[in-house]
């Protein structure tokens, strides 16, 4: 069922019986957060949202209203979304500064990096917003990500899952008092991503490979590796990924990359316009033009599918990333 439609469901039971179908939130609420306890005396009104899916899930609670502003999107919104978000102000589509972001006055602060809200973010630290009395919340998927020496962006022992996503979405739902809505749009993800799990049986032989981005053609690659979201793809369309490392952002040359001859590769679209390569368009044109890479099978035999990089996060687009690539590959002629 659409997400409109649940919710649409949703307002008529409620319209009919006249009592939420789940509890109002009680304040003051106390939450765990990724091992802090956050206490909200009552429900924000003026949230800042640092990252996409920060944003997307706030705007899919309805809550435009009480968003003062947001931060850091690698695409462009949701098109569903695209209205309640013009009603948001942008800070930009990089990291903000700390100060941009206290220019707001902010009464909440929810994040989906550590990169914008941890230890050595380039934003600011929890502490940095607690000791000014402003709460904060960090995504569940940002700390299921673990240290690992050399590696800024570290790793996870367990393949990602939507649980994770759930927890967001139940958390974040409850400290705004929309749990009703917070449900409807786990539901509807819920739904979605069993249907894609029955869509696909399981292939030994069906790798991915998900090229985020580039500097340059003469740079090696930023892949999505380990156990994040796109092999989370990968297995929930019946593969695997093809980049066995361990960290979730391997870096990787062209050698390297052909070496781990993947059945389909992915070109994520990222929109933020840093580098030539985010395009997906060129980095297609790249493939296809490039004598030595071109010579790949899976570019010689097309198997190149387009997916938003903002899929490649944790985060609400996962699955509809998924399902992307789910209609392109079904489009694919894997049987040779």
């Amino acid at each position: 069922m659409p997400l409109k439609s649940t919710l649409a469901l949703g307002t008529t039971v409620l319209a009919l019986f006249g009592t939420p179908l789940y509890a109002d939130t009680t304040y003051p609420l106390t939450i765990e957060n990724c091992g802090q306890t956050v206490t909200f005396e009552q429900a924000p009104q003026n949230a800042m949202a640092l990252g996409q899916n920060s944003a997307e899930i706030m705007l899919m609670l309805g809550l435009e209203d009480r968003m003062v502003a947001t931060a850091f999107w690698p695409n462009e919104v949701l098109p569903e979304l695209a209205e309640a978000n013009a009603q948001v102000e942008l800070l930009t589509v990089e990291f903000p500064t700390l100060e941009s972001v206290l220019s707001k006055q902010p009464d909440f602060v929810a994040a989906m990096l550590v990169t914008l809200l941890g230890p050595d973010s380039k934003v600011a630290k929890r502490e940095d917003f607690h000791a000014l009395d402003i709460p904060t919340y960090l995504s569940p998927s940002a700390c299921s990500v673990t240290e690992v020496s050399g590696d800024i962006y570290g790793a996870r022992a367990d393949l990602w899952s939507m649980d994770q996503l759930y927890k967001e979405i139940e958390d974040l739902s409850r400290i705004f008092d929309v749990a009703n809505r917070g449900e409807a749009v786990i539901e509807d993800l819920k739904a979605r991503e069993a249907a894609l799990r029955d869509r696909f049986e399981d292939r030994e032989d069906l790798t991915f490979l998900v090229w985020f981005s580039s500097p340059s053609p003469q740079d090696d690659a930023y892949l999505a590796g380990g156990n994040g979201p796109s092999s989370y793809i990968a297995d929930l369309l019946g593969g695997s990924n093809a980049i066995k490392a361990e960290s979730e952002w391997p870096t990787l040359g062209w050698e390297g990359i052909m070496a781990s001859d993947p059945t389909v590769i992915v070109a994520a679209q990222v929109d933020r316009e840093r580098w030539t390569l985010d395009t997906a368009e060129n980095k297609i044109a790249f493939l296809q033009s490039d004598p030595i890479v071109s010579q790949m099978e899976a570019v010689s035999k097309g198997r190149i599918v387009v997916m938003p990089g903002a899929a490649t996060n944790a985060s609400i687009q996962t699955i509809y990333g998924a399902e992307e690539v789910a209609e392109q590959l079904e489009a694919l002629d894997l049987s040779e």
